[in-house]
């Protein structure tokens, strides 16, 4: 099979797009008690866009020689803590706290990868556990990490197989979503694929934007609270 090549623009396009539909997603979801279908059914693209990048940017050569995965865990597992507290408080959780924030989705994601990189029967091992383990305790379970590893096999070794591995996992996201919108991330890569686009890179953005949107949307309920605006979620 062809091999998948996206220029670095596009990948800036693309985590900038998933950018918007979360926070579309979380307005629609916070703020407006999940009211607004155009909002929600925007958002299932951000998770299968967030993978994607990440993904294709961890099946680089010599990613692990260069210590990109550790680099890349400490920033999801530290900002995934910040953004802990907003996250919780803006409810919408079974039992207070189940599942875990996106990012910690996207650090079990990298620590499988991480140990799949490694290519050794026990190393992938550990990598099923992290993942069998991992995906029951964060958001989108383990379909969203099934579909990163999907990606990252086919960037790394173009395959019938690992190509059918990701698009299972995308369509199985309907089991989490309760609806298709999730695949409408496959032909926005596809074209993506075939496109030139000029995106400046801006390494920090995703880390710092995620917690402090959270905290955002939480102050902003304050005051439509006390206005005697309810909020169910």
């Amino acid at each position: 099979m062809k091999t998948l090549v996206v220029t670095d623009g596009l990948l800036e396009a693309l985590k900038w797009l998933g950018l918007i539909a979360m926070t579309g997603d979380h307005v629609d979801k916070y703020l407006f008690n999940g009211t607004n279908d155009v909002l929600f059914d925007a958002g299932r693209l951000a998770m299968p866009l967030f993978a994607f990048v990440l993904a294709y940017n961890l099946a680089r050569p010599n990613t692990l020689e260069r210590g990109v995965y550790g680099r890349t865990m400490r920033r999801l597992a530290i900002t995934g803590l910040c953004a802990t507290p907003a996250f919780v408080a803006l409810g919408g959780l079974w039992h207070g706290w189940w599942p875990g924030n996106i990012l910690f989705s996207l650090l079990v994601l990298t620590a499988t990868l991480y140990y799949l990189d490694q290519g050794t029967v026990f190393s992938c091992c550990l990598a099923g556990a992290i993942c069998v383990l991992g995906g029951a305790f964060v958001e989108f379970c383990w379909h969203g990490i099934v579909l990163g590893v999907g990606v990252w096999w086919y960037c790394r070794r173009p395959g019938w197989m690992p190509a059918g591995l990701a698009v299972c996992a995308l369509a199985a996201l309907w089991g989490v979503n309760g609806n298709w919108w999730a695949m409408a991330a496959l032909p926005i890569v596809l074209a993506a694929s075939r496109l030139d686009l000029r995106v400046p890179r801006l390494r920090w953005v995703f880390y710092f934007y995620y917690p402090i949107h959270l905290c955002a949307l939480w102050l902003i309920r304050i005051p439509m609270r006390q206005a005697g605006y309810l909020f169910f979620t």
